[in-house]
C-alpha cells in the first residue's frame, strides 16, 4: 500500500533540479545521457531510502534550501558535507532519516564540493524526456524547481523511529567519499590521441589544474600547463566519452561532462575513470586536482568496487524493511559495466 509523500520547497538555493541517473540509451538519437553529476551520491542516496538506484531524487546546488515535509516521510541527504537540519535540529548526513509531517528541513554550509542529493522513499512524481528526469535545458526540459514548487512521492513509508531520539532503528554501511583535501586526485586512462601529444602523460601528472567559473555539467574547464599536438591535421569530429580530456586550441583542458555533446574535433588525450567522475560531479569554481593515470583493468575494478558499495546497502535496507514488513520502493539494479 503507497501513500502520498510531498515535499513543500521554501528556498530552492541557486539552482534546484530533479535528477536521476539519465539516459544512456538515448545516445544514438544524438541527445546526452545527461543526469546527476554526482552519480554515486545519488545512487547512494536512493539506496539508504530504499529505492531504485536510478529513481529521481533533487539535486542542490550549494547554497541554502529549505522545504517543508507535508507528510511523514522518509529522506537521506548526500553529496558534499553540509549542515542539515529537521525543524532546528541537527540531523546526519548518508543515513537514512525519518521526518514527521509539518517539519522543516534545511540544508546549508555546503563544503567540500558543490552538489546536494536528497532523495525521498517512493517513485518521485517527474516529468520524463526519453524514459529520464534528468534536465536537459537545450532540449526544453530544465525541470527546474522553484519557491513553491511541491515534489510529491508514492511513498511505502511508515513512521519506524526511537522513542526517544526520533531517528530511525538503523544504520546501513555506506561508504562516504572523503572531498577535505584542498587538492583532489582523480583517476585517468589513457585517450585515443595521448601518444599524438609527446609529454603530455608526463605533463598531466605532475601538474595542478584549477577548474574555472566557465564550467558545467557540459564540462569542466581547467586552467594550468598545456601541451598542444604539433604537426596534427585538423581531426574531424568524432564521438567523444564522457570524462574525455581534451585539449582545446586555447592554453586550457575540457574534462566532458555528462550533458556534453556527442561529437567534437579536440584531441583527446585522457579519459577520466567511471569512479572518478562521480568527484568531479562535486568540483567547482576553484577546485584544485591532479591527475593520475590509471590502467583500463584499474579503472573497471575500482568502478565495480563502488557499484559493490551501493549495493550492499541495498541489501542491508532491503533486509531491514522486510523485518519491518515495508515495502520497498524498487528493487536493486545490477550495476552497468563502465
Amino acid at each position: 500500500m503507497t501513500t502520498r509523500a510531498e515535499l513543500l520547497i521554501q528556498q530552492p538555493g541557486w539552482l534546484t533540479t530533479l535528477q536521476d541517473l539519465g539516459r544512456p540509451g538515448a545516445e544514438h538519437l544524438g541527445v546526452p545521457v545527461a543526469g546527476a553529476a554526482d552519480q554515486y551520491s545519488a545512487a547512494m542516496g536512493n539506496a539508504l531510502v530504499g529505492n531504485r538506484r536510478e529513481a529521481p531524487s533533487i539535486e542542490i546546488m550549494a547554497t541554502a534550501f529549505t522545504a517543508t515535509a507535508m507528510n511523514d516521510m522518509l529522506i537521506a541527504v548526500t553529496g558534499a558535507a553540509a549542515e542539515v537540519r529537521i525543524d532546528g535540529h541537527r540531523a546526519p548526513q548518508w543515513t537514512p532519516l525519518c521526518v514527521p509531517a509539518g517539519a522543516e528541513i534545511s540544508i546549508h554550509n555546503v563544503r567540500n564540493g558543490i552538489r546536494i542529493y536528497l532523495c525521498i522513499n517512493g517513485e518521485i512524481d517527474a516529468d520524463l524526456f526519453l524514459g529520464s528526469a534528468a534536465p536537459d535545458a537545450r532540449m526544453g526540459f530544465p525541470q527546474r524547481l522553484h519557491a513553491g514548487s511541491r515534489v510529491g512521492a508514492h511513498s511505502a513509508y511508515v513512521r519506524f523511529t526511537h522513542p526517544y531520539s526520533q531517528q530511525p532503528l538503523m544504520l546501513p554501511p555506506v561508504r562516504v567519499p572523503d572531498l577535505r583535501t584542498a587538492c583532489w586526485t582523480i583517476d585517468v586512462t589513457d585517450g585515443p590521441e595521448t601518444a599524438a601529444v609527446p609529454g603530455i602523460r608526463e605533463l598531466l601528472a605532475g601538474s595542478e589544474y584549477t577548474v574555472t567559473d566557465r564550467s558545467n555539467h557540459v564540462g569542466l574547464r581547467l586552467s594550468g600547463p598545456v601541451l598542444h599536438p604539433e604537426g596534427m591535421d585538423e581531426l574531424l569530429s568524432h564521438g567523444v566519452p564522457i570524462g574525455g580530456v581534451e585539449i582545446p586550441h586555447s592554453d586550457e583542458l575540457i574534462i566532458l561532462g555528462r550533458a556534453r555533446s556527442l561529437t567534437a574535433g579536440y584531441p583527446i588525450v585522457a579519459v577520466v575513470t567511471s569512479a572518478a567522475m562521480s568527484i568531479l560531479g562535486q568540483a567547482g569554481p576553484g577546485r584544485r586536482i591532479r591527475l593520475r593515470w590509471r590502467t583500463l583493468d584499474d579503472a573497471i575494478a575500482n568502478y565495480r568496487a563502488q557499484q559493490a558499495d551501493i549495493a550492499r546497502t541495498e541489501e542491508s535496507v532491503t533486509r531491514l524493511f522486510d523485518a519491518l514488513g515495508v515495502p520497498r520502493a524498487g528493487l536493486p539494479t545490477p550495476a552497468r559495466t563502465p
